[in-house]
């Protein structure tokens, strides 16, 4: 198989082949992102030695399949190592063995390696600053979906690891642009419609778009992803959070608290839903949460750190949330059945505006805005005796003095912008000046799924955009 859009990625991992010196590579991203198909096509039959961690495996068993892998490479490897020096060891004398060529190391899932009072961490640094990094010929490419591990244990290493990853490759989701590619490539026969609806439930992860059947309807596969007694992504849920975190139930708390407010939560907001203690067990969750990029944060203009808003991103956990989590519904063809009821209708149009933030990008390249320094918030503002209170799902606050307000619409048909809903685009663009006190020009913009109906009120918004521009690569 090809690898389907990755371009930047592709660039990058050949220029580190290219290096005149030992590289030292970290690829991290969430579960099914495809950093492991992404390394393997790319080198293929080109890897010197490949290893993959076993999960929820002890150190004896990790050593022992850590030299079976060894020994599938060099039928010389006898002995059994009892140590990660050791085992480390055993791969420097193999690897020096080989020829002048570049020797490129793949050790996937890493994290499962680094098991309790296994000392695998000063194993691993012994073998890159005692031998490897001397050399010039070495590419150790590491890779783990715990993606807190290797930030914290290797990017941000304080003692012998410090600095002494060379390059990183944080692997993000595809974008709507690398479905459309990736749909076309499986001959799904999809419109823009349906990838956008059906990144609306599964995001940007190819794991999960490659269990997409040609010959069923956006309706049909979602019936068998999630809903018929056998759904492909039946046990996802609980296999994502237990893959990632040893003690997974606050990252599940604070992840079901923000799935109920679109917008996001200020952290005392979700100590407050939760129960939770303030602790470093909570403020460790939050910081692995989104370092895993199941949720962002931000601040909001005029808004002090403290009230940094923690906001939920990943289409996969909130899908589950809104029509798997509690659900009784024994209806195999779920999906199917209500299509076009008020829940689902209602889910589309809460989806649709965490498309248009996920592609913030892409509109600022479709309103001509790319090269200008912006920043990309929601905002709010509860009501007082001055005002009722406003919502914005997407700001983009710009270096040249304008503001846009995006209002995202997910519709069927165009959108039909009347004279109530033009008052309160207006009143809404009013408030946010006043209470923010910008004096920078406010431009209304709506991002619509089949356009505006060109009545007497759809001048009331400067810019005017549908799905293709979220398409944009």
């Amino acid at each position: 198989m090809k690898i389907i859009g990755r371009e930047k990625e592709q660039k990058k991992l050949q220029e580190i082949i290219a290096s005149t010196e030992s590289e030292f590579v970290a690829v991290y991203g969430r579960r099914r992102v495809g950093k492991t198909y992404l390394i393997r096509q790319m080198f293929k039959d080109n890897l010197a030695f490949s290893h993959t961690g076993i999960a929820n495996a002890d150190k004896r068993t990790q050593l022992s399949r850590f030299c079976n892998s060894l020994s599938n490479y060099s039928q010389s490897i006898k002995s059994k190592p009892t140590t990660w020096f050791a085992a480390f060891d055993l791969l420097k004398q193999y690897l020096e063995r080989l020829s002048d060529d570049k020797k490129i190391i793949f050790l996937d899932e890493m994290p499962w390696m680094d098991t309790p009072k296994s000392n695998f961490l000063s194993a691993l640094e012994n073998f890159w600053n005692g031998w490897a990094a001397t050399r010039g010929d070495i590419i150790l490419i590491v890779c783990g979906s715990a993606t807190s591990w290797i930030i914290n244990k290797l990017i941000r290493n304080h003692g012998g690891l410090h600095n002494r990853i060379t390059k990183q490759i944080h692997l993000q989701p595809f974008s709507l642009y690398e479905c459309e590619q990736y749909a076309s490539y499986k001959k799904l026969g999809m419109g823009r419609q349906a990838v956008l609806e059906t990144y609306m439930a599964l995001g940007g992860i190819p794991y999960y778009w490659n269990q997409l059947e040609r010959f069923n309807s956006v309706a049909q596969n979602m019936d068998c992803l999630f809903f018929n007694e056998n759904a492909t992504l039946k046990d996802e849920y609980n296999a994502l959070f237990a893959s990632l975190f040893a003690k997974p139930t606050p990252h599940i708390a604070i992840v079901r608290a923000l799935c109920n407010k679109k917008i996001g939560m200020t952290r005392n907001e979700i100590l407050q839903s939760t129960h939770l203690t303030d602790n470093i067990v909570f403020r460790q969750a939050l910081a692995e949460l989104t370092q895993c990029g199941f949720i962002r944060q931000y601040n909001s203009i005029g808004k002090k750190v403290k009230e940094t808003i923690y906001q939920i991103i990943d289409f996969y956990i909130l899908f589950h949330h809104h029509f798997i989590e509690g659900q009784r519904s024994s209806d195999s063809n779920y999906w199917s059945h209500h299509i076009g009821q008020p829940k689902v209708t209602v889910w589309y149009g809460l989806a649709f505006e965490k498309v248009c933030l996920m592609h913030s990008e892409q509109i600022k390249q479709a309103l001509g805005i790319s090269g200008i320094a912006s920043e990309c918030y929601a905002w709010r503002t509860p009501a007082n005796d001055n005002h009722p209170g406003a919502q914005i799902d997407l700001l983009i606050d710009r270096s040249d003095k304008v503001i846009n307000i995006c209002e995202t619409k997910y519709h069927k048909v165009p959108f039909c912008i009347d004279r109530d809903y033009a008052s309160a685009l207006q009143q809404k663009a009013d408030i946010f000046r006043n209470v923010t006190a910008t004096r920078k020009a406010i431009h209304i913009t709506m991002i619509t799924a089949n356009g505006l109906q060109h009545n007497e009120y759809w001048q009331t918004v400067q810019q005017e955009l549908t799905i293709d521009q979220l398409f944009l690569s």
